[in-house]
């Protein structure tokens, strides 16, 4: 059924505007009415349970930042069956992101193109959503991205994380700083490691008790990923997330022309797979077995879980397959992985 309406009705729509109907459409499953039915036909099965970070994690696939920008499907997205939920990007200054068109298909390589600039109403707005769910519901692993305000001088980077962590570390069961993202200028300078060190330092400061992680590009060297990840095993960080989006364009089979159009921004989905699988292997060579790696990029199916979990990975995040599988896509997922156990 997905497959015909994302044929015929989805895939002609504007990319961002097809969002925003699946999110309305997430949010309403998330009330109280919807949620019960709806975790009762996706809820992952026992045998699935993960402990990491020191939670318990009903799956070890979940969805990754970018989906649930503001903490506003977060509810929906649990109860569909991923086993956490990361929102975000969020900044300490709210902004509108770059301007649209920023969202384009490259359907053929079941992968999209995204220059969004961590578009989002900031992270006063985002603890206002926060607090009265987790008030209402525990139940739900909800991790927290947060990034750079666009405004801000990269020289005075720190200071606005440290605003965001602030605020948003009490209420989050994880905390995550990315420093990847392709569509914020300068934003990957910062991982460099000299740069990096006395942010997440500052970082880590402000979350307290909540674990932090990093999220990293895959398009750094072997040497800097594994430099990062030493880097954070040093920090005191609980975890590393490899990887976000890539700037490459090699291998694509989409006419050129469409890629041309879609221009600059961040390449995600199944061209990712490969790469994703070695900066996860990169860092599991040099991490502690108990530090926390969460693998993203090219996730598509119960078989990409459990290859990236034989692989080394604690868990799992997908995003671009979502909109190309449609909403029972975590409920598929944790079917395979009970299957395959």
């Amino acid at each position: 059924m997905y497959p015909l309406l994302f044929r015929v009705v989805l895939s002609r729509m504007d990319p961002e505007s097809a969002h925003h109907a699946a999110m309305t459409v997430i949010r309403i499953l998330g009330l109280p009415a919807f949620a019960w039915a709806a975790r009762a036909i996706a809820k992952p099965d026992r045998s699935l349970e993960t402990t990491a970070l020191g939670l318990t994690f009903p799956s070890p696939f979940g969805v990754a930042a970018g989906f649930d920008k503001d903490v506003k499907g977060a509810q929906g997205l649990w109860a569909l069956g991923f086993g956490h939920v990361e929102v975000g990007t969020l900044t300490a200054i709210p902004q509108d992101g770059n301007p649209r068109p920023r969202l384009f298909r490259l359907i053929p390589d079941r992968a999209v193109v995204n220059r969004m600039g961590f578009n989002n109403r900031g992270a006063d707005a985002a603890a206002a959503r926060l607090r009265p769910l987790r008030a209402r519901d525990n139940r739900a692993v909800i991790g927290v991205n947060i990034g750079k305000s666009r405004v801000v001088d990269v020289a005075d980077a720190t200071a606005d994380y440290v605003r965001s962590a602030s605020l948003l570390a009490p209420l989050a069961d994880y905390l995550v700083v990315n420093v990847s993202s392709p569509n914020t200028p300068g934003l990957r300078g910062l991982q460099a490691v000299e740069t990096l060190r006395p942010l997440l330092d500052a970082v880590r400061a402000a979350a307290g008790a909540t674990p932090l992680l990093v999220k990293i590009a895959p398009d750094l060297a072997d040497d800097e990923v594994q430099g990062i990840a030493r880097l954070a095993v040093d920090a005191g960080l609980a975890g590393i997330i490899a990887t976000n989006t890539t700037i490459s364009r090699a291998g694509l089979r989409t006419d050129p022309a469409v890629i041309d159009a879609a221009g600059e921004g961040g390449l995600s989905g199944a061209p990712l797979k490969a790469r994703a699988l070695e900066v996860l292997a990169l860092v599991r060579a040099v991490v502690p077995p108990e530090f926390c790696v969460i693998s993203a990029g090219g996730v598509e199916t119960a078989a990409d879980v459990q290859e990236r979990m034989d692989a080394g990975a604690t868990l799992v995040q997908g995003y671009t397959a979502f909109l190309y599988r449609g909403p029972l896509w975590a409920r598929q997922i944790n079917r395979g992985l009970k299957r395959s156990r």
